[in-house]
C-alpha cells in the first residue's frame, strides 16, 4: 500500500479544513440528481479528518432535494455526494444554492447556480480535470522516456499554476474559490501530490500565504486563515533548511555523467554499497519501508522478478527507510539482493533528491546507470526489463 511522504499536505481538491460557527442563520442547497432513483445523496462538510455527513436522502425518480444547514461565520466547505460521484459547494452566507446534475456524470457535468463561489469552483474543477487529462497522456506516451516526462508534466503543471495564480488566487484572494485553488491535487501514476506544494517550493509558498493574510483581514477568527499560516510558516522553515543544505553540502562527487544521483549507504551487513558500482547492469532501485502493510506480499514479488532476471543481469538495490534497525535486519537477512537502510528515515535527503511523493516506489535503471522509467510510468515490469537486459 502507498503512503504518502507528504501526508500532512496531500489533501484532496475537496478534502480542505474546516470551521463550522454556528451564526442562527441558515443556507439551503436543493436542486434534482436525475437518473439516480433510489440513491442516497449526501450532504457532507469537509473537515479536518474528512468529510463529516449533515444530512441525506433516498432519491425519488425525479431527484430533487433539498437541504438546510446552519451557515458558517467564514466560507466553508461542503460537497453533494452519492457513491463517488462528488459535487463541491462553498458558502460564505445565507445563500440559495441550486444544483442540478445527472448520475453518473455529475462530477464533470452540472449546473450550479445562487453562489459566484460555487460557480467559480466548477470552473477550477473543469480546469483540473483537463490538466490531468494532458498529464495522463504524457505519462502514458510510449515514446517519452523518464526526463522527457518530467519535463513535460512540469511544464503544463507551471502553465496550469500560473493561470490559476492570476485568474483566481491573486485575483481575488479572500475569497473562498481561492482557499480551494490552493488544495487541489493531480496524479501521477498512482502518487497524487498537491498542484501548489507548500512544503518546499518558494513560489507556492508565499501563494498560500497571500490566502492566509487576506484571510486574516476579511475572517480573522477562522480556523483555515490559522491553517494556512501554520503551513505557510513550515514552509518557509523547510526552504531554508535546503536552501542551507544546497550551498554547504553540495558534493560533486555524488552526481555521475548520466546525472543519476548517487547512493552510498550501508547494507544488511554493515558495508556501504555504492548505487554507481552497480554501472553494467540493469538496476531496480526500490525504495520500502518493511514495516508497512503489504510488504510481504511486494517482497515475494520482487523475488519473482529477481530470480527471473538476476542471472542475464538485474541487480535489486533496496533502499530501506524503517525507523528500526534491528527490524530491518531481520527482515532482509534472507534477501539476495542489496539491501542498504537510510538511518534518516522519512527525513532522507535521498526522498528530496529523487522526488519521491510516496513508499513503496521503484525506479529502473539502464546498463549505463542512466534513469530509465519510474513505477507511474510502467505498466509491465518484466515486459520493460527485458527490453533494458
Amino acid at each position: 500500500m502507498k503512503r504518502s511522504i507528504s501526508s500532512i499536505f496531500a489533501i484532496s481538491a475537496a478534502v480542505v479544513l474546516t470551521i463550522s460557527s454556528c451564526t442562527g442563520r441558515s443556507f439551503n442547497i436543493s436542486g434534482a440528481i436525475t437518473e439516480a432513483k433510489d440513491s442516497v445523496l449526501y450532504l457532507e462538510n469537509m473537515s479536518l479528518s474528512g468529510p463529516v455527513a449533515i444530512d441525506s436522502v433516498k432519491l425519488s425518480e425525479s431527484g430533487t432535494f433539498s437541504f438546510s444547514h446552519q451557515a458558517p461565520a467564514a466560507p466553508e466547505f461542503y460537497r453533494l455526494r452519492i457513491a463517488g460521484q462528488i459535487i463541491n459547494i462553498a458558502v460564505d452566507s445565507t445563500e440559495q444554492i441550486e444544483v442540478k446534475a445527472q448520475y453518473p456524470t455529475m462530477s464533470a457535468v452540472y449546473d450550479v447556480s445562487g453562489s459566484d463561489e460555487c460557480a467559480k469552483i466548477k470552473e477550477l474543477a473543469l480546469h483540473q480535470m483537463d490538466l490531468q487529462r494532458q498529464v495522463d497522456a504524457i505519462i502514458s506516451a510510449p515514446d517519452l522516456g523518464i526526463d522527457a516526462v518530467r519535463d513535460s508534466v512540469q511544464r503544463v503543471t507551471e502553465a496550469y499554476k500560473e493561470g490559476v495564480k492570476n485568474q483566481y488566487i491573486f485575483a481575488q484572494p479572500m475569497r473562498a474559490y481561492a482557499y480551494y485553488a490552493l488544495f487541489q491535487t493531480v496524479r501521477l501514476g498512482q502518487m497524487e501530490s498537491l498542484i501548489f506544494n507548500p512544503r518546499s517550493n518558494e513560489q507556492d509558498v508565499k501563494v498560500f500565504a497571500a490566502v492566509a493574510t487576506s484571510w486574516d483581514t476579511y475572517y480573522p477568527e477562522a480556523e483555515r486563515g490559522k491553517n494556512l499560516h501554520n503551513i505557510a510558516i513550515e514552509g518557509m522553515k523547510n526552504i531554508r533548511i535546503l536552501q542551507q543544505q544546497q550551498l554547504s553540502s553540495i558534493d560533486p562527487n555524488l552526481v555521475n555523467v548520466s546525472n543519476v544521483i548517487d547512493i552510498n549507504l550501508p547494507d544488511n551487513k554493515g558495508q556501504l554499497r555504492r548505487l554507481t558500482e552497480l554501472n553494467g547492469k540493469v538496476v531496480l532501485l526500490d525504495f520500502h519501508v518493511f514495516a508497512s502493510e503489504g510488504s510481504t506480499a511486494r517482497i515475494m514479488q520482487l523475488r519473482d522478478i529477481y530470480n527471473k532476471f538476476h542471472a542475464q543481469g538485474l541487480e535489486i538495490y533496496q533502499v530501506s527507510l524503517d525507523p528500526d534497525e534491528h527490524f530491518w535486519k531481520t527482515q532482509t537477512a534472507a534477501l539476495p539482493w542489496i539491501c542498504v537502510r537510510d538511518e534518516r528515515g522519512a527525513q532522507s535527503d535521498y526522498i528530496v533528491s529523487y522526488n519521491i511523493q510516496s513508499i513503496p516506489t521503484f525506479f529502473l535503471m539502464g546498463r549505463n546507470s542512466d534513469l530509465y522509467k519510474r513505477d507511474a510510468q510502467i505498466k509491465d515490469l518484466e515486459a520493460e526489463i527485458r527490453s533494458l537486459l
